[in-house]
C-alpha cells in the first residue's frame, strides 16, 4: 500500500492508469469465474454479467449500511 500511496503522489496518471487497469481485470475475472459456475446451466450469454453486476450492487449496498 505505501508503494500505491507514493505512485499516487509522484505521478498522479499513472496511479490513475494501474488503477482502471486493476479494476477492469479483476472485472474479467469474476466475469470468468461466473461463466465457469453457470456454464453448465445453458443460460443465455449475458446471464454471467448480470450475475456479476448484482453481485456487485449487493457488496456496495451493504458496505453503504454499514456505514
Amino acid at each position: 500500500m505505501n508503494y500505491l500511496e507514493r505512485l499516487r503522489d509522484q505521478s498522479p496518471v499513472l496511479y490513475w492508469i494501474v488503477l482502471l487497469v486493476g479494476f477492469w481485470l479483476a472485472f474479467r475475472l469474476l466475469l470468468a469465474v461466473a461463466q465457469l459456475l453457470l456454464g453448465s446451466f445453458a443460460l443465455p450469454g449475458w446471464a454471467p454479467l448480470a450475475l456479476v453486476l448484482v453481485a456487485l450492487v449487493l457488496v456496495a449496498r451493504r458496505q453503504q449500511r454499514s456505514r
